[in-house]
């Protein structure tokens, strides 16, 4: 696993031992940030379950601002603060450890971007596009991108939010949000 592009292109990042991550394919990766490039630019991001950290470092990789990255487990934050290091990104990236719920109910912060590519067996996605619409976290025309695999449905749309078509990448498909107003 490695950043795909940007400042920190070619560095190799620490993957985790066992099955509870699911690191996201470069091929994946790189679709994605190809869809959102223009977006990313100075742009305040929220990794929301953050895993390996690596979406959220080639965030900061390709331009943005900064990266808040979120994840319930110890081990994954530990991760997540070496894999930031190892990309020499640590004064850009800031690691809760915390439930996804617990982080959205108490966030104060507003982000540009949201990236949501949480455990697929779980409603996490669907949960965290509700909480969001509810709550006010998320700029005026901020983007919210998910991954997801391709038998999983989610909303077309949720109050305040369009959503894009899917884009499939293997079994994997990728919506963006994008917030109305």
């Amino acid at each position: 696993m490695r950043v795909v592009a940007g400042a920190a292109k070619g560095i190799q990042l620490k993957t985790p031992e066992g099955m509870l991550t699911r690191p996201t394919a470069d091929r994946v990766k790189e679709a994605m940030f190809s869809i959102i490039q223009f977006d990313l630019p100075g742009a305040r991001v929220l990794d929301l379950f953050g895993g390996t950290g690596q979406l959220g470092i080639e965030a900061l990789s390709r331009g943005a601002q900064s990266a808040t990255f979120v994840d319930a487990r110890e081990d994954a934050c530990r991760l997540i603060k070496e894999n930031l290091k190892r990309a020499k990104m640590e004064n850009s990236g800031r690691v809760v450890r915390s439930d996804y719920r617990d982080y959205l109910n108490r966030c104060q912060e507003k982000y540009d971007i949201i990236i949501l590519d949480p455990p697929y067996i779980e409603d996490f996605i669907e949960n965290s596009l509700n909480l969001i619409s509810e709550i006010d976290i998320l700029q005026t025309n901020g983007i919210i991108v998910t991954e997801r695999p391709l038998d999983k449905e989610i909303p077309s749309a949720f109050a305040g939010f369009s959503r894009s078509k899917d884009y499939k990448y293997g079994k994997t498909l990728v919506a963006i949000y994008r917030r109305e107003g």
